[in-house]
């Protein structure tokens, strides 16, 4: 028997397709939360045909996201739809929903009246802009919020366009704030039995990891720009050519950390040159500092290299691709590249693993998540709100699942 998971007891209604709302679902299923997405019959989540890799027709997106959930049918358009839906939030602690902002509202079921029904449900809500604003209204994809909140502009080379990073970043980002949002909403609960909403946008969410941009620019004017395989003045810290052409990553940009570089080049006297000795010298000499270190780097072997360093507490590292990330020993001992049974496929499919670990309460993948939509109404719908065979075939008869 597995050991109880941090979130064991917790039911989360997941109502959103494709990225986001999914990601927060999967990270609280992750942590032991019974997840029921909730899908329009009829209308499955597009994320189950998304994927570049395809086995019998089924592609893998939907794996990642879709594990440790429980699958159900419900039109919410429909008056039965809607009852039934206020039915299960009676007996769950978190909605988390990525709808454009109104359209809960729309269909009779915003915050207010899911919390009359049950004044300690949790609604987590994810949209491309937030829910107040000017451009509240609009919908949002994670292109158009990466670029909008600035983060794509910070992207790429000077003088290049500004490139994609090849993820949904946005999406990835705001489905990470929406289940940190949604535990804190918990334990704020645990003291007033109140729940609450959580509003969470995918510009927000972009904004939110860009450092010191907006006071460097409120202070100094300064609009950061892209700054290539390196972050301009912090230095070094970059990538560098090996003998064999595959590149490695160096970062050595703290006063001590730098000093070891230089013992474990040959070069002590680096660490005592005025131009590299701290770290303001080093950020104005990078471009000569770069050039020294590749020189040093470009008559090695990588293996060599990232011996070499970290034997010395250097911090290097390979760029590993997915074929070098899954045969990883660190990632493989820490369970990072987990197994996934996909009855859809018959077989054993890898993903990523759990994120965070912890000692008393880890989390686990109980599955690979539901093949086909509506696949638990009977367990959810019969179990959970005691319907009759009966009463779920003229519902199925009705359109509502």
């Amino acid at each position: 028997m597995r050991p109880l998971g941090a979130l064991d007891g917790i039911r989360v209604l997941e109502l959103g397709t494709l990225i986001a709302g999914p990601f927060a679902g999967r990270l609280l299923g992750d942590m032991g939360a019974e997840v029921i997405k909730v899908e329009p019959p009829g209308a499955p989540d597009p994320l189950r045909t998304w994927g570049q890799a395809e086995l019998d027709g089924h592609r893998f997106f939907w794996t990642v996201h879709a594990r440790n959930k429980k699958a159900v049918t419900l039109d919410l358009r429909k008056d039965r739809g809607r009852e039934l839906f206020l039915d299960l939030v009676d007996k769950s602690d978190i909605v988390v929903e990525n709808f454009r902002p109104g359209t809960l509202e729309k269909w009779d079921l915003g915050y207010e009246v899911l919390s009359q029904r049950n004044p300690g449900v949790i609604l987590v809500r994810v949209s491309g802009y937030g829910q107040t604003g000017p451009e509240a209204h609009k919908a949002g994809y994670a292109s158009v919020a990466e670029a909008a909140s600035g983060l794509r502009y910070l992207n790429g080379f000077p003088g290049g366009p500004p490139p994609r990073l090849a993820l949904s970043l946005g999406d990835s980002l705001a489905g990470m704030f929406a289940a940190q949002g949604a535990l804190a909403a918990l334990y704020r609960r645990s003291i007033t039995g109140r729940g609450q909403v959580v509003d969470v946008a995918l510009t927000e969410s972009c904004l939110a990891i860009q450092e010191s941009t907006i006071p460097d620019y409120d202070v100094g004017g300064v609009v950061r720009g892209p700054s290539g395989t390196r972050l301009d003045g912090i230095a070094p810290s970059n990538i560098y050519r090996s003998a064999d052409g595959t590149w490695v990553v160096i970062a050595a940009n703290q006063d001590t950390v730098f000093a070891r570089l230089c013992q474990a080049m040959g070069r002590p006297d680096l660490a005592t040159d005025d131009r590299f000795a701290t770290h303001g010298a080093r950020g104005r000499n990078q471009d000569e500092l770069d050039k020294i270190i590749g020189d040093w780097a470009g008559l090695r072997q990588p293996e060599e290299i990232i011996e070499t360093l970290s034997a010395a507490g250097v911090i290097a590292g390979p760029i590993n691709t997915v074929a070098d990330v899954v045969e990883d020993p660190q990632l493989r001992s820490r369970g990072m590249i987990a197994e996934h049974y996909d009855e859809r496929v018959g077989r054993t499919v890898l993903g990523p693993g759990i994120v965070p670990g912890f000692s008393e309460s880890p989390g686990s993948i109980r599955n690979a998540g539901p093949a086909s939509p509506g696949q638990h109404n009977d367990d959810v719908y019969s179990v959970l709100l005691g319907k009759t065979t009966e009463e779920l075939d003229q519902l199925r008869a009705e359109g509502v699942l």
